[in-house]
């Protein structure tokens, strides 16, 4: 058996991001600090924050006056902000830059008077925080079927942003159903579907079509992992999707002579490490690099009051 290890894959920049500013809040304050969802989508990660000092809650009002309250990177509606700062919480916005793009794309285009269509995964965290930006306002689609239905005020004035961690082809597909239908529909001037997310569907697609397994290392509710089960399912090639090493099923691996294995943007590389040592040590796996893709060298930056700050 050969695995090859897809390229780039796990930690995207935003996820870094998020996770330094968690660690680096504990450090610098002498008060408890609280993190309002999963910072990110992956419970190896939270937990090791919460090793580190971090509580998690749903809400902000579990979070106890005088606490840093810390937003995750999936982004929070108004509404959300709005209660921290009435409830005079410090507050710290880990949302992933690219995720903030998306809301001011959806203040500019409000503001120019459009009527907003977002296409996303109803109840995901990211489309919740986005949809939050101008409540009962935005209209969801998420599929084919909702894009040949759904209804507008003016076709003469709509326009549409995505979810960052879509599928680029199911994305592409919904976007010319809304273009034939409303065909004055303006393109964003950006790609809302973030890097990490293309640039890991398109090393998967690459890879899938010479394996003959697919493994994703990622979290259930990971947007961008299940997006690449379906990347690699939609070319024939058998996928599945494991948190760790321990979910991994012997009899997937019957008759496979090439396994291509990735992680989803929140998965820290000590789970890929796990999981290619159980295959080598169950099955002498020879184990490679993909040679034609590279690793990402995007960095964000802290929020300010991070970088400036010393250790109280």
């Amino acid at each position: 058996m050969k695995i090859v290890l897809a390229q780039p894959r796990g930690f995207c920049a935003g996820v870094v991001r998020a996770i330094d500013i968690v660690e680096r809040a504990i450090e610098i304050s002498d008060r408890p600090v609280y993190v309002r969802h999963e910072i990110v989508h992956n419970k190896h990660v939270v937990e090791s924050l919460r090793d580190k000092g971090a509580t998690f809650v749903e809400d902000v009002d579990e979070i106890p006056d005088g606490a840093i309250a810390i937003f995750s990177a999936h982004g929070v509606a108004k509404s959300v902000e709005g209660e921290a700062v009435d409830r005079g919480l410090a507050t710290i916005d880990a949302t992933c830059p690219l995720v903030t793009k998306v809301h001011r794309q959806v203040a500019r285009l409000d503001r120019l008077g459009y009527e907003i269509i977002l296409i996303g995964h109803d109840g995901h965290p990211e489309v919740e925080g986005t949809m939050g930006q101008l409540p009962g306002r935005i209209l969801l689609v998420q599929n084919i079927e909702d894009a040949e239905t759904v209804r507008v005020v003016d076709p003469e004035k709509v326009a549409y942003v995505t979810q960052t961690t879509l599928s680029l082809d199911d994305t592409a597909g919904i976007v010319a159903v809304l273009s034939r239908r409303f065909p004055a529909m303006p393109e964003p001037p950006t790609e809302d579907i973030c890097y990490a997310t293309t640039n890991r569907q398109f090393s998967i697609r690459r890879l899938a079509e010479a394996s003959d397994l697919v493994i994703v290392i990622g979290a259930p509710n990971s947007s961008n992992s299940n997006r690449l089960v379906e990347v690699a399912a939609q070319l024939g090639t058998a996928a599945h999707r494991i948190e760790s090493a321990d979910q991994l099923n012997d009899e997937w691996f019957a008759g496979v002579d090439a396994v291509a294995i990735t992680a989803g943007a929140s998965v820290p590389e000590y789970l890929v490490d796990e999981t290619v040592n159980y295959l080598v040590e169950r099955f002498g796996a020879e184990v490679s690099e993909d040679p034609v893709g590279e690793p990402e060298r995007v960095e964000f930056p802290l929020p300010k009051e991070l970088r400036a700050a010393s250790p109280a």
